[in-house]
């Protein structure tokens, strides 16, 4: 959804996206790879407003945190 602006689940286009944010103590929709909220790593979502589909994406840039952080495990 991120890159086509289609659902795959039911083909619609109404698709919104919803920022990733880190507030205080470590609250908000992000992935925390290091002890304080100055590691944390935001997860934007894109959601289906027609039949409620969602995909969580983190940017290119933050991948390489998250790989290299102690919480990434393979």
């Amino acid at each position: 959804m991120k890159y086509s602006k289609v659902c795959p689940k039911c083909r619609q286009s109404d698709i919104v996206r919803i920022d990733g944010y880190t507030g205080a103590y470590g609250t908000g929709n992000n992935v925390m790879v290091g002890q304080t909220i100055f590691s944390a790593v935001n997860v934007h979502r894109y959601i289906c407003c027609s039949c409620g589909f969602t995909e969580e994406w983190i940017d290119r840039e933050d991948i390489e945190k998250v790989k290299t952080s102690k919480k990434g495990k393979r």
